[in-house]
């Protein structure tokens, strides 16, 4: 029996602190994210040659899977490298964390995936993800008993952006719900709203248990500037959503409820990572038998601790049970 199983991209993240001069230099749009090409990620790289970034596996989902597993969850996550030094890279470091992983995910030739995550002297982070052969997850990499036999299915809204992907996705929501399995979803990112919508909407199907999303995100799918707007909307494609805004913490809507929750005052100094961590610890919540309001006022701790330092999620599944204690 799993807690989660999660369906997404495997990159190996490579963090660098710039200037946003850097940004400029490279005419690389601040705070959003914009799919590269090999080519470009590499002329990128080679501009940052000299510094040292922070690396380890990543992906939205990646992320909150370890968080799921970190808290004290049992995880599964499908996914898709090659047999190359990133693939094991990463591989390695779920496996380290307790995480089952598909085991025909590094069976191919091919260039495995990464992102460049750039962090501004803000906070804001930029991300240049080279998805490589993850974007060709397929049908082929999913453990359908494994997935039946789960809490929950989550998926990254990030994987719209590739038709095969996409199949994916929709292929493992079905199965969730033909087997009773609540199934979660992330918008993930303004990009994927603006670009691949229609896709989005097939991979939400008739709606999902749960949806995750930001205040940006709320905004983009409803095609407003008032939140309460977007509440209207979004109670339309899932039973309830959990919105976060910052600093300001977090919302949980349904058609029958609405639970502010306050988000905890801290001085970031890198966002990364936050939304995947507030839902890593909503499904490990959920999970546990926390209620809507406690899953996302445990959201909002762990999103807040997160954001205190460098990276996308937390060292190690130590640091993850330090975090679930102090909350408690």
């Amino acid at each position: 029996m799993y807690d989660v199983y999660g369906l997404g991209n495997a990159l190996v993240d490579m963090e660098f602190k710039v200037e946003d001069s850097f940004l400029a230099r490279h005419g690389i749009s601040k705070g959003h994210m914009t799919l590269v090409d090999e080519e470009r990620i590499a002329a990128l790289v080679s501009d940052l040659e000299g510094l040292s970034p922070e690396r380890m596996s990543g992906g939205s989902a990646a992320n909150s899977m370890m968080a799921v597993q970190g808290f004290g969850g049992r995880t599964y996550y499908s996914c898709k490298v090659s047999d190359d030094e990133t693939g094991r890279y990463f591989i390695n470091d779920m496996a380290g964390a307790g995480i089952h992983t598909n085991p025909n995910a590094a069976a191919e030739e091919g260039t495995s995936g990464k992102c460049l995550i750039l962090v501004s002297p803000d906070a804001e982070r930029t991300m240049n993800p080279f998805l490589g052969i993850s974007s060709h997850l397929s049908h082929h990499e999913i453990d359908e008993a494994a997935l039946a036999r789960a809490k929950y299915f989550y998926v990254e809204g990030y994987l719209s952006s590739s038709p095969i992907s996409l199949e994916a996705a929709i292929a493992c929501r079905e199965l969730a719900e033909q087997n009773g399995v609540e199934t979660a979803i992330s918008l993930s990112d303004p990009s994927m709203l603006e670009f691949f919508r229609d896709n989005l909407t097939r991979m939400l199907g008739n709606g999902v248990t749960h949806l995750f999303c930001n205040e940006e995100e709320a905004l983009a799918w409803a095609k407003t500037d008032r939140l309460d707007i977007a509440f209207k909307e979004l109670n339309d494609i899932a039973h309830t959503t959990n919105i976060t805004l910052g600093s300001r913490g977090s919302v949980a809507i349904s058609p029958h409820a609405h639970i502010e929750v306050p988000g905890y005052p801290v001085k970031a100094i890198d966002t990364n990572g936050a939304g995947d961590m507030y839902a890593g610890a909503c499904l490990y919540g959920w999970a546990a038998g926390m209620d809507e309001k406690q899953a996302a006022r445990f959201g909002n701790f762990a999103a807040a601790e997160l954001v205190q330092s460098y990276g996308a999620r937390l060292q190690n599944v130590e640091a993850y049970q330090k975090l679930l204690k102090r909350f408690s």
